[in-house]
């Protein structure tokens, strides 16, 4: 039954997706690729961090083809991430060389380097800017040009700003302050290329957080905060800007002057602080987050999931690997959830075999003729409503 359904609905979904078309060519304007990603740069880093592949112009594509659906257009990019050949590994990102954008402490006022605000909506009102509704390409050159005087002479004014800035919290680590942790060199797991597994190693855990839809890690680490789990952070450091990659030569790999840099990526780098037990005492553990482009909500949220991990007390949910980790995705969870749309007539009729043989309303053999008197008596209902009306 379901078989013949969906040979025989090949026309109209052939159908379907022209109508999707149609709809999209004309509730639209000829916005291009590149003006997605200029009005909408944080949700192009959004789906470029889900479907775990830095191209900005291919998420704006995504975007556009997915008609705004973050989730489409992280599906979307993902299925053309499996496509690519992979023929280098980079050599580890060294993230204390950030060319830092924006950095803050939230644990210390006065740090080395200094609290660098960078550009954040966190002291604004959320106000509505209706001006926006009416702003033209005139306009917007306009207020370009003068943000870009007032900053010109502002600098001349401003102290010299350091290329790269010292971690916040490496002088607690000096002291002894923060939790030994022994180090780990192995070569981490690549999350996607191998089933996810349990116990999961830290590498898979921190990437398939990194990976996981923005709003689902917030969410669960929101929970872990409220109370169904031990953690209240402090955001040791946040630190926004662009990392160096690089790659050895693909023959024997040099020394560290030898390798070929490829060009930089931007990223959010988030150190939380929570209090934890040492050899000597109370300590402080270390929960860390790291996500592509420019979403500092989701990392401080992946570095409260990272800690609650780290313990693994099955008494809190946030501590379950495989709750949090299988929950998190956002491909699989659009993916699974959204097939309930699909046929399920033959599963369906199995279920309603067995309730109406639990009730003795009818024999099974009985049942296409109960369903086909339900269906005329509903049509009965619909007409003489429609009389009525």
């Amino acid at each position: 039954m379901g078989y013949v359904a969906v040979r025989g609905g090949g026309k109209a979904i052939e159908e379907s997706l022209k109508l999707l078309e149609y709809e999209r060519v004309s509730a639209s304007s000829a916005w291009g690729t590149d003006d997605i990603e200029g009005t909408f740069p944080e949700l192009v880093d959004q789906v470029m961090g889900e479907a775990s592949l830095y191209a900005p112009r291919l998420a704006a594509l995504a975007l556009k083809q997915a008609q705004g659906s973050p989730d489409e257009a992280v599906f979307l990019l993902r299925a053309f991430r499996s496509t690519l050949e992979r023929p280098y590994v980079s050599r580890p990102v060294d993230t204390g060389a950030m060319r830092v954008a924006r950095r803050v402490s939230a644990a210390f006022k006065d740090v080395p380097g200094g609290q660098v605000l960078g550009a954040t909506r966190d002291y604004s009102h959320r106000l509505l800017a209706f001006d926006l509704e009416t702003e033209g390409p005139e306009e917007l050159a306009g207020k370009r040009a003068a943000l870009a005087r007032h900053f010109e002479e502002a600098a001349g004014d401003a102290p010299e700003f350091p290329a790269t800035l010292p971690r916040v919290l490496d002088y607690l680590r000096t002291e002894g302050l923060v939790a030994h942790v022994p180090a780990d060199d192995a070569p981490p797991v690549d999350a996607t290329m191998v089933p996810l597994a349990f116990p999961a190693p830290r590498s898979v855990r921190l990437q398939t957080l990194a990976r996981g839809m923005t709003q689902a890690v917030e969410a669960l680490g929101y929970a872990a905060i409220r109370g169904f789990g031990p953690a209240h952070p402090t955001v040791g450091e946040l630190r926004q800007g662009r990392v160096a990659v690089a790659v050895d030569h693909p023959l024997e790999a040099g020394g560290p002057d030898d390798a070929y840099y490829l060009g930089s990526l931007p990223v959010t780098e988030v150190e939380s602080v929570f209090e934890g037990e040492g050899e000597d005492g109370l300590a402080l553990d270390i929960g860390y987050g790291c996500v592509i482009g420019c979403a500092e909500t989701k990392a401080i949220a992946m570095s409260v999931l990272d800690h609650c991990l780290e313990h693994g007390d099955a008494r809190y949910p946030t501590e379950d690997e495989e709750f949090v980790l299988y929950h998190v995705d956002g491909v699989e969870a659009t993916g699974f959830i959204s097939h309930l749309k699909l046929p399920h007539y033959v599963t369906f009729q199995s279920k309603l075999s067995s309730v109406r043989g639990t009730r003795g309303d009818a024999a099974p053999d009985d049942d296409q003729a109960a369903d086909q008197a339900a269906i005329a008596a509903l049509e009965a209902k619909e007409a003489t409503d429609a009389a009525t009306l």
